[in-house]
């Protein structure tokens, strides 16, 4: 990591670390959910921002995960820690699968091919009554024992998280995130000079799964239990939307997103139902006038504010 980025990264751990010193239950809580969802967006960013895959059905990979875990644990007795890694490897298998269809078409075709699976996996979540629950989800999955105190699971979900992030952080600053941009600024001279384009898609998209998995166990380990709701469509918009808003050419834009919208919502809901039309008017605002999202803003500033500087000078 470069020095900015790693105080920068530290800083936000110790933030993330005081917050059950200095917060109530619900900022807790709160925050839990903020950290898998950063989890869950970065995921995201490793196919739309370095790749330029756009999907809209990424929170497959997270349903897959979080059932995956809860089915094995609860209805099978499976080990904690077995079901705990094998809910993302699992997602992880299921991104080998669709990615190998979905990366065989491009542009629109990939991103509604993306949602269509989402989609199936609903309607299985849905309708497999005696496996998934239907519409009554699974309710009443209690963790490892010594994560039953909310303190400890947010403690957990930290250090996951954290962890998860760095190795995410040096897949998207590693000679591999080079041959991704490749791809998405140009695939057909990237696959001109030898890259196997679909293989290097594939491969980030099953590595994009995985990660989405691990957000949706620590999702079940949070609310200890899990519905079809998780795949509903506005899922899959609200967390492009957060990289769209972060910044989808930055590592830590869709973190920034994740934290204003999610932030954003519980302060709009709390006087207003017109969630949707903030969001809207966010995203038009962003798209036409940053583009590059939140992230963008600071250097377009800085580059401002030394055009002023010289233009000073020149004057004196």
């Amino acid at each position: 990591m470069k020095n900015k980025e790693l105080l920068f990264g530290i800083g936000l751990f110790i933030f993330f670390a005081l917050i059950p010193v200095i917060g109530s239950k619900y900022t807790i809580y709160f925050n839990a959910q903020l950290l898998f969802t950063i989890l869950f967006a970065t995921s995201l960013n490793l196919l739309v921002g370095y790749t330029g895959l756009f999907s809209f059905g990424h929170v497959g990979f997270y349903a897959i995960g979080a059932y995956a875990f809860t089915i094995l644990y609860k209805t099978y007795g499976v080990p904690f820690g077995v079901s705990f890694v094998a809910g993302p490897l699992l997602a992880a298998g299921a991104a080998v699968i669709v990615g190998y269809l979905c990366v065989r078409l491009t542009k629109i075709y990939f991103t509604f091919l993306t949602l269509a699976f989402a989609q199936i996996i609903w309607a299985i979540a849905f309708k497999w009554t005696p496996v998934t629950g239907g519409d009554s989800g699974i309710v009443g999955i209690t963790p490892s024992s010594l994560l039953l105190p909310l303190n400890n699971t947010y403690f957990f979900t930290l250090g996951v998280v954290a962890v998860l992030m760095y190795v995410m952080y040096r897949i998207a600053h590693s000679p591999f995130s080079l041959v991704l941009n490749a791809i998405r600024e140009n695939p057909n001279r990237a696959e001109s000079i030898g890259v196997n384009v679909r293989l290097y898609q594939l491969i980030v998209f099953t590595i994009s799964g995985f990660f989405a998995g691990f957000a949706g166990v620590l999702f079940v380990l949070l609310t200890r239990s899990v519905f079809p709701d998780i795949l509903l469509v506005t899922r899959s918009i609200d967390v492009v939307a957060m990289v769209i808003v972060g910044g989808m050419y930055n590592f830590w834009g869709p973190m920034i997103g994740a934290v204003v919208l999610l932030y954003l919502n519980s302060f709009v809901k709390a006087y207003t139902e017109y969630w949707l039309l903030v969001l809207g008017t966010l995203l038009a605002v962003v798209v036409l006038f940053f583009p590059s999202g939140i992230t963008g803003i600071f250097p377009w500033l800085s580059a401002r504010f030394k055009l002023v500087a010289k233009k000073g000078e020149l004057n004196a």
